[in-house]
């Protein structure tokens, strides 16, 4: 079994804006300006959108090239309904976060609709995103 451990360093600033550093690249969360921040980057919620994404996209090459499949390209479409009461911390009883992710995957292949449908939802079963989506993998958080 190959383990790679994945690590994110990020630093927040007097308001909602936070610098990460991923192996040499920087990225900025930030919040919208009507929500108190400078909106210098997508939010927290956008960018767990953009790694489901980002996950499909790379897993789909990685089935393409082992399967030889001319992969042109492809559009992929995420979405997802919050209810931002209990972020806020207003009473609801809905769960803090997403209701569900609708992905929708716009493929560029020579490929019927049901080899795309085979083939996406191998992508899917392959991506390590969406099995942390789906599987409640355990968060351990302390402070130091």
């Amino acid at each position: 079994m190959a383990v790679k451990t994945v690590k994110v360093e990020s630093v927040l600033d007097a308001k909602f804006k936070l610098e990460s550093t991923v192996h040499g690249h920087k990225v900025i969360v930030d919040q919208p300006v009507n929500a108190g921040g400078t909106d210098g980057g997508p939010s927290p919620l956008e960018y767990l959108m953009v790694s489901l994404a980002g996950c499909i996209g790379a897993i789909s090459r990685i089935v393409a090239m082992q399967k030889r499949i001319t992969l042109r390209g492809m559009k992929i479409t995420v979405e997802g309904d919050i209810n931002t009461d209990g972020l806020l911390g207003k009473p609801t009883d809905d769960p803090v976060g997403f209701k569900e992710f609708r992905v929708l995957v716009d493929i560029d292949a020579d490929m019927t609709a049901e080899e795309k449908e085979t083939f996406i939802h191998e992508v899917d079963a392959r991506c390590p995103v969406s099995f942390n989506l789906l599987n409640q993998t355990p968060v351990k958080i302390s402070a130091v």
